[in-house]
């Protein structure tokens, strides 16, 4: 078999990296049911305590 060559990356531009990380997280639902959920599932963590 053979072994895929490996390509020298460019290196990034150090500026522009905190913006894109900036972009990226954990992304929600926008329709009715999932705002309904989080604002359940909210309650229900600050009825814990």
């Amino acid at each position: 078999m053979k072994r895929a060559r490996q390509r020298h990356l460019k290196p990034r531009n150090p500026v522009a990296i905190a913006p894109l990380l900036k972009k990226g997280g954990a992304h929600q639902r926008k329709d009715k049911r999932a705002s309904r959920a989080r604002l359940k599932a909210a309650l229900r963590k600050n009825s814990e305590n």
